[in-house]
Order: C-alpha cells, then structure tokens, then sequence
C-alpha cells in the first residue's frame, strides 16, 4: 500500500500557465498551471515537504518552463501528527519527487516529466517516472479544467507480490508500464479563497505477471486517486494551502495531509 501511495504521488498539483508571460511578472498563484519561481514547506502528518520551483526562459517567446523539486518526510518520527502514519517512521528524508513542466502559451498545452522516489516502502525503495499531456479548456464561470493523459514506468527494488512481508531482494528492475487520465480541477470562491479537486486514473499496462497484477497494492492492477485542496492567497506572493490524497482503497482520514505555504519570487 505505501507503494501505491508512492506511485499516486502522480496526482500531486502541477505548475504550468498557458497565460503566463515573462518571469519576472508576477503570475496568479490560483492558477493549477502556472509559472513561476518559487519556494514551499510543508507540514505533513508523516513530516517537513520542502519545495523549490525554477521558471527558466526557453529561448521561445510561445513557449515556458520551470523545474520543481521536492524533498518529503522530513522529521517524520517527531514531527508527524498522525500516530498510525509515523509507525516505522524516522527523520531522514521519506521520498522525493522533480517535475519539469512545459507549456506552449499559443494554444494552452502544457506537457509535464514526473519523478517519483519512495525510500521506506513495504518493498524497499521505489519509483515511477511519467510524461503527460495536460491541455487548458475555457473558463466555464468560477471552474477551471485540466485534462491530463500519459504514461509512465514503474521500477525500483525487486519484489515479489506474493509475499508482502519478504525483503527487498538487492537490485533494482524495472517492473513494467502504466498509463494516467485525470484532470486538475480548480473552483474560484472569492478573489483570494479557491478550491481544487485533482482525480486521476491509472492501470497497468506491461511488465512482469507480479507488476501488473499489484501494481497498485496486492491484488490492484488500477486505482482511482484523489486530490484535494482548499488554498487563501495570504498577498499577490505568497499563500497557505491545505491538501488532502486518498484513493478508492485508502479512507479519506487513512490519505496523506499537510498544510502547505508558498512563496512566488
């Protein structure tokens, strides 16, 4: 199950703007696609989240991009809030993530690279790596949609599906293939309070008999994951965000939550 929360970790917020224009401009923080320089920490119930973002001049006045790094779990065996979620838990680094995001601002179609490094899993460390397609639809009122497609790998230490309590054997492979359909989703309440909704799912496609019968917990070859936010926009730089991921084998209170502040430079 702490892989499958792992591999979900697809269904974190993107950061790209169809609308975006130079750096150096202030962008709209509300925005799930927008562009910009940042810095996030994160208070979690298994840690810290510390979080850098790097907007960057492509060369081309139609196009933008930004880096953004993640470290989680910081601190989690005296940090964590959630008792069940800091059991086995300890205060290195519980996993990390680097997106990078491009976005073409002639026809609002951002395209997205998601890594995804779990380190205290039931089966030793692992990982996931995607590309997706996210496109822009027009405003429709107060609602902003998203839609997002791709396909990713899955790889890490061997394990084996069967026994769930058994070692991570000591080599890495790669397990095999999944895809993702999803969207962000974002519901403007006033000027400075918004709401999004992220839900995304994904299924295996490929690899070993192990990989695409559990891919997503022992006996799951799909999930249907969610995402959650309730956001207040502090100044024009800055805001505070509460998250909520869970999925349909994960009771919204058993999810991952943290409270997050962000800042645009």
């Amino acid at each position: 199950m702490e892989m499958n929360k792992r591999i979900i970790a697809l269904s974190g917020v993107a950061a790209l703007s169809f609308n975006a224009v130079a750096e150096e401009e202030l962008q709209d923080m509300s925005d799930p696609l927008a562009v910009y320089t940042q810095a996030g920490i994160g208070y979690t119930d298994k840690g810290l989240n510390l979080k850098v973002g790097q907007a960057y001049d492509t060369g081309n006045p139609d196009t933008m991009g930004m880096h953004v790094l993640e470290f989680k779990g910081i601190m989690g065996e005296d940090l964590g809030w959630n008792g069940d979620a800091r059991q086995g838990n300890d205060n290195s680094i519980d996993s990390f993530r680097y997106r990078h995001f491009g976005v073409d601002l002639t026809n609002g179609r951002g395209s997205q690279v998601d890594v995804n490094m779990a380190f205290k899993t039931d089966n030793g460390t692992q990982g996931t790596a995607s590309y997706s397609f996210i496109q822009a639809l027009p405003k429709m009122g107060p609602v902003n949609l998203y839609p997002l497609a791709g396909a990713g790998v899955a790889f890490g230490d061997t394990f084996d599906a069967d026994r769930p309590d058994a070692q991570a054997q000591d080599r890495w492979d790669i397990h095999g293939t999944f895809y993702v359909v999803g969207m962000y989703g974002k519901v403007e309440i006033t000027d400075k309070i918004w709401l999004n909704y992220n839900p995304m799912y994904m299924g295996t496609m490929s690899g070993s008999s192990a990989y695409k019968d559990n891919g997503f917990g022992v006996g799951n070859d799909t999930v249907f994951a969610h995402e959650a936010a309730i956001s207040y926009q502090i100044n024009p730089r800055s805001n505070i965000r509460y998250f909520a991921n869970w999925t349909e084998y994960t009771d919204f209170s058993d999810g991952d939550h943290r409270i997050e502040y962000n800042y645009q430079f």
